[in-house]
């Protein structure tokens, strides 16, 4: 099974410009980009931050941007989303019972679990006692099968102080008693790090990515301050199979072919 993420679209009003780079043509070149090499994968996840002031205008530059992409797509919801407003544009997005945009996907490659990790109104994350009963609950459920997760905040430390600061917190414990006894879990993708970073969680493989707009600078010291950069974006292709997970990172906007050369046979 193939499968794109994208992440942290942090979409402004379509003609504003973020952090001096324009987040929707940013997107929407990445869209192109997806739809002329990846035609063929299953579907799409965009792991949160949609938008970055919850602007109901800037969701709905993204409901029409999405609609040029031929894929199907589900989204996460971020820190930097507004929920009220996102249910409005986006009302087909399943929730839990408790109103929470969690769910499940059954697929070829196995089950789909979709978390949110949103603190509303907080840059950390957070996932209450009720949001992990229903992740036990659709892991018992699926404790047959291999299951991959989908989230925005990471639930451990990445090493950068300033986002560390900024990740579930204490809540972090409460996923990893949640997810401990389930040997199925295949792998681990999450966004709000604005970073490629890979690695393993409690014997969990992990990756994660840079988003569509600005990203965050590899500071292994910054504290009390986020340094954005203009590092390019990406997007990643995986590959989901029975004994291997597979992630590309590919950074869209570089057009720098030179040449194309043909393998001949030895």
């Amino acid at each position: 099974m193939k499968i794109i993420q994208i992440t942290d679209t942090h979409l402004m009003p379509r003609g504003t410009d973020l952090y001096g780079l324009d987040p929707c043509k940013r997107l929407e070149t990445c869209i192109e980009s997806i739809n002329e090499y990846h035609a063929d994968a299953d579907l799409c996840i965009i792991t949160g931050d949609l938008t970055h002031q919850g602007d109901r205008e800037a969701y709905r530059d993204l409901r029409g941007i999405l609609k040029q992409l031929s894929i199907p797509y589900h989204l996460l919801v971020g820190n930097h989303d507004h929920r009220q407003i996102f249910s409005e544009i986006f009302p087909e997005t399943p929730r839990d019972e408790h109103g929470f945009f969690q769910q499940t996907l059954e697929t070829s490659a196995g089950i789909f679990l979709l978390l949110d990790t949103v603190e509303h109104g907080m840059p950390w994350g957070s996932y209450c006692e009720t949001r992990a009963l229903w992740l036990k609950s659709q892991l018992e459920l699926h404790k047959n099968q291999p299951v991959y997760l989908f989230m925005h905040h990471p639930p451990f430390n990445i090493g950068i102080p300033a986002l560390d600061k900024i990740s579930l917190r204490e809540d972090a414990k409460r996923i990893h008693q949640t997810v401990k006894d389930f040997s199925n879990i295949k792998h681990l993708f999450f966004g709000h790090v604005h970073r490629p970073v890979s690695g393993s969680w409690h014997g969990i493989p992990f990756t994660t990515l840079r988003g569509t707009n600005h990203q965050v600078q590899l500071d292994l010291k910054a504290d009390d301050y986020l340094p954005f950069t203009h590092e390019p974006p990406a997007y990643c292709v995986a590959l989901l199979e029975p004994q291997q997970t597979i992630v590309h990172f590919h950074d869209y906007l570089d057009d720098s072919l030179y040449v194309k050369e043909l393998l001949s046979r030895v």
